[in-house]
């Protein structure tokens, strides 16, 4: 049985085949180099000495150009819930906790209780393999609390209140903080190093690392999923269909509305899906009463289809209620003639994967609020579209015989609950080895270790293909779980309530090419939308900003609500660059040799080893974190825990040693 017959039939072929504030923060402050170039690490990972990175620029069409004939592949590792500072915070060269003096940081000194109910002092602290850094309990990350702890005042956030606001949802009004509150609060401060995910610092430290990239929405993890490939998370829709708001009574008890700020599953798969014979898929522990509204509005599995876009939108079973809102997109994609653009979605657990056992259900490993194109009817009720979702085993059957689309494409890559290389925790609690087997890095059911150790799968399988000569891999994450980042993002716009709705909190963004930059950390300024863009100008594909309905809606938006930026802003917003600084202009015109397949590669061997590099990443890597380099580490609490729903009570790794 061949590769195509072997995983859904049509369905691989098909892929194969086809596939406004008045308060403005400055994006980076006044004189900063737009790129921080690093010297080279002596790293034993994969060794390899780089000429420092040619990091003049072009002009933009020059450089575009070149990067057109050299990248054909994008392919975007889409981790879960890391704040920028909670896994960089520091990291020498980027704009982190240590880069200048705490009165200077945002939020550097926070107040918590004590169990006590006395106020006490609490500043970010370093965890790490000592303390089980990789396995962490889950902070809260809704959109009221995330927006809370970022504290905005006056249309500026002060970033102040991570601990406290976390605290508060464990304490009961009127009473003294639990343990388990006090735990929680502290949590939020903590951050990680080298020495607990070398292979994330590792790729940082030798490729380009964004140190300015925010999430879009403020909140959990679903609007961000689709603000990733629709620049949005339903401000269009918001405006086209004002009933629909988060504002009304009935749909916001139901945890619905646009802009979409709730976790809620898919509506296509749930209950009240009318296409239940062609279903998608559900985690069979998810309720499925418990759904969003359909998603109508413009996103890149649109515009992928290029002029293709009327024959495939053709196939629609519902397209009165799916396509209404893109009815002027849809001739508008068609007249420009472009190429459609092959594409794939692999997400843990879509489909069967390695973990499930003969006979058991499908989809447990599968989170369905993670996965942005099943929110959209133009997608889940169209069974060409369909045919471009896949599960996470596949991305790495389909690599393994090299029968990607030979013109390219963009490919995204999502872990789940599960992990499909049957890696276990390094922490031999067995609460930690029952609970933390997840690889997507979301924090309460994924492992640190074995979450990077899947991007490193995934990277070193790119690496090996034939794809890599003409790829790029943006490995990021959808939002910043609530943990604490001190660098202010710009508020640009506001819910219907009136609450902040956009930018949350940086996350991390790495570029890895043989094209990028080496030892580099950007400072250019962006969120979703600025990868949305980087896709755009690859491919030749319209800008979702400048589609007319998208652009009537954003009009419309500015006159009823007196909001600028209520849509997609992969144009026309200086906030968002293109993410052209990850690139070595020398390298893309072949002044420079491109960087080798061995300077990305990590042994499989160390890859499958947990915990990584012996808990000594940072001396494997040859990396000084800007703490120690500083002497800059602050005590963590004596009473920390980074699990205190998972081992209430328990608060240092030497304490359960003495049990």
């Amino acid at each position: 049985m061949n590769i195509v017959s072997s995983l859904r039939g049509t369905c691989t072929l098909a892929l194969v085949a086809g596939l406004a504030s008045s308060v403005v923060t400055p994006a980076v402050a006044a004189g900063t180099p737009l790129v921080t170039v690093q010297p080279a690490a002596d790293a034993s990972i994969a060794p390899f000495v780089s000429n420092p990175a040619n990091v003049n620029r072009l002009p933009r069409d020059r450089a575009l150009a070149l990067l057109r004939k050299r990248v054909k592949y994008v392919f975007v590792i889409f981790q879960e819930n890391r704040s920028f500072d909670s896994y960089f915070g520091s990291f020498p060269g980027a704009r982190n906790l240590f880069s200048q003096a705490p009165s200077q940081t945002p939020g550097y000194y926070q107040q918590i209780l004590g169990t006590d109910g006395k106020a006490q002092t609490i500043a970010p602290f370093r965890i790490g393999p000592k303390e089980y850094a990789a396995d962490t309990d889950d902070v809260d990350h809704s959109f009221a609390r995330m927006g809370a702890k970022m504290d905005v005042r006056g249309g500026y956030p002060h970033m102040d209140d991570f601990a406290s606001i976390e605290e508060m949802k464990y304490t009961v009004a009127g009473s003294n903080p639990t343990l388990k509150a006090k735990q929680y609060g502290e949590l939020t401060m903590a951050y990680e190093d080298c020495d607990t995910i070398p292979y994330l610092w590792n790729y940082a430290s030798r490729f380009t690392l964004f140190d300015n990239y925010f999430q879009h929405t403020i909140g959990p993890s679903t609007p961000n999923a689709i603000d990733m490939i629709a620049g949005q998370t339903g401000e269009t829709q918001w405006v086209e269909h004002p009933n629909q708001s988060t504002s009304n009574p009935i749909l916001a008890a139901l945890g619905q509305g646009e802009p979409v700020v709730s976790d809620n599953d898919p509506f296509w798969g749930s209950a009240a899906d009318p296409g239940r014979t062609n279903r998608s898929p559900i985690n069979p522990g998810d309720n499925p009463a418990s759904y969003q509204l359909n998603q109508t509005y413009a996103s890149l599995p649109l515009t992928f289809n290029g002029e293709d876009i009327r024959k495939v939108t053709g196939f629609d079973k519902m397209s009165a209620s799916d396509l209404g809102d893109v009815r002027n997109d849809i001739p508008a994609i068609a007249a420009m003639k472009s190429k459609a653009v092959p594409w794939g979605w692999f997400q843990e657990g879509y489909d069967r994967e390695p973990t499930d056992a003969p006979g058991a259900k499908l989809h447990s490993s599968y989170i369905g609020h993670h996965n942005g194109p099943q929110y959209f009817g133009y997608v889940s009720d169209n069974r060409l579209e369909q045919t471009h979702l896949f599960g996470l085993n596949d991305f790495f059957l389909l690599m393994q015989h090299d029968v990607l689309p030979p013109r390219g494409g963009v490919f995204y890559i999502r872990g789940g609950y599960q992990n499909i290389a049957g890696l276990k925790p390094a922490d031999p609690d067995p609460a930690v080895q029952a609970n933390f087997v997840g690889e997507d890095d979301h924090p309460g059911y994924s492992d640190a270790h074995i979450s990077e150790a899947l991007v490193a799968r995934e990277v070193n399988t790119i690496v090996k293909s034939p794809y890599w000569k003409n790829s790029a891999i943006f490995i990021t994450y959808d939002e910043s779980e609530g943990d604490y980042d001190h660098v202010p993002p710009l508020i640009q716009e506001y819910s219907p309530a009136g609450l902040p709705l956009v930018h949350g909190p940086r996350i991390p963004l790495i570029v890895i090419s043989p094209y990028a930059n080496a030892h580099a950390v950007s400072h250019e300024s962006g969120d979703h939308n600025s990868l949305i863009r980087f896709i755009d100008e690859l491919y030749g594909l319209p800008f979702l900003a400048d589609l007319p309905d998208e652009a009537k809606a954003r009009k419309a938006g500015m006159k009823m609500f007196g909001q600028p930026n209520l849509g997609p802003d992969d144009d026309g917003n200086p906030f968002n660059s293109d993410l052209m600084s990850a690139f070595d202009v020398g390298r893309l015109s072949g002044e420079v040799s491109p960087l080798p397949a061995g300077y990305a590669s990590i042994p499989d061997k160390i890859v499958q080893t947990i915990p990584p590099l012996d808990n000594k990443g940072c001396d494997a890597l040859g990396i000084i974190p800007d703490d120690a380099r500083r002497s800059a580490h602050n005590p963590i609490p004596s009473d920390f825990n980074p699990r205190p729903s998972t081992d209430p009570t328990v608060v240092t790794s030497a304490a359960r040693r003495s049990d």
